[in-house]
């Protein structure tokens, strides 16, 4: 087995578009044939797309794009401009009169940075699917989805730190493998190889780390977590294995383990984390060696993606914090 890089990962296109001094984004997953897709939703305040058609027991059962964008509910906008363009290069399902492609999507909040009047839209939903066919490199941390995103936030926004998006993808054999995280969690991030918190809510005046589960803990019997709304993280996985549409939700259900593994605590009230997966249909596999893949690459993605942060809006990132250290 090998690392690769995401963009090696045969039948698929991707790219970003974002408003930098905003502070917001969107960044999309295109296969033009169509791909076997699926989703698992965990967290408790989700903002999602076109996920109940990818429902197992429902008809459709291959999509033409996932996206993921910040803005909160708004960012929803930006499946507009993906389809416009897609029905112009004939990519989705032919119903005679013209194509119809199957874009399902999740959103973060990132409205909290920036200026939170400009959202991803439409223009940017297609500027991100032109930047998918320009073949430019796919960057990590503050871009598309990411480009707002923060980590940490159970002390509110002057503990937080800078969130982003990374990726990790690799290569067993014939199989590839990848997975495309926009970290924007409300716990802390955490490193499993030492168990260290890597960013999250983070005291910048004596430089050390708050750890968000022992602030919860103290917080219990306040019961006022609802006021924390500014959380999410999403990401879709990309593979040539040969899967189902059962067996692609099932698959996104257990990379959340990747999450849970780097993000302490995970898949709370106020978050809405979600995963799809997406799959080209090409190689046979067993499923238990890819599931095991598949929670890796997602742990590999968000730690990616903190330290690829820059930081921004305020918030400091790893790579000047640990510069310190």
């Amino acid at each position: 087995m090998k690392a690769i890089d995401i963009q090696a990962i045969q039948g698929f296109r991707m790219g970003h578009a974002q408003h930098e001094e905003a502070g917001t984004g969107c960044t999309v997953i295109v296969c033009e044939e169509g791909a076997a897709a699926g989703v698992s939703v965990r967290g408790g305040s989700p903002g999602t797309r076109e996920t109940d058609l990818l429902k197992s027991e429902n008809l459709i059962d291959r999509v033409h794009s996932v996206f993921m964008a910040g803005g909160s509910a708004f960012g929803l906008d930006v499946a507009g401009g993906i389809m416009e363009y897609l029905e112009r290069k004939k990519i989705g399902f032919d119903v005679g009169k013209t194509f119809v492609p199957i874009v399902p999507g999740a959103i973060l909040f990132d409205l909290n940075v920036g200026d939170a009047e400009v959202r991803p839209n439409q223009l940017m939903g297609y500027n991100a699917c032109a930047k998918a066919f320009s073949d430019t490199p796919f960057f990590e941390g503050n871009v598309g989805a990411g480009t707002g995103a923060s980590v940490g936030k159970i002390y509110g926004g002057d503990y937080s730190m800078k969130g982003g998006l990374g990726w990790a993808a690799v290569e067993a054999g014939d199989l590839q493998l990848g997975a495309i995280i926009a970290v924007n969690c409300f716990g802390d991030v955490i490193d499993p190889a030492s168990n260290s918190i890597v960013a999250g809510a983070y005291n910048r005046g004596e430089n050390k780390f708050m750890n968000s589960e022992h602030g919860l803990i103290s917080q219990l019997q306040e019961r006022q977590t609802n006021r924390f709304n500014d959380n999410t993280t999403i990401g879709t996985l990309i593979t040539n294995a040969v899967l189902t549409k059962a067996q692609s939700n099932k698959l996104s259900s257990i990379a959340h383990d990747g999450l849970a593994r780097t993000m302490r605590p995970s898949h709370t009230f106020v978050d809405g984390d979600t995963l799809f997966t997406l799959s080209t249909n090409k190689i046979e596999v067993d499923l238990n060696g890819l599931s095991m893949l598949a929670v890796s690459v997602v742990e590999k993605a968000v730690l990616r993606a903190v330290k690829a942060a820059n930081t921004a809006y305020g918030l400091p990132a790893y790579r000047d914090i640990f510069k310190r250290k």
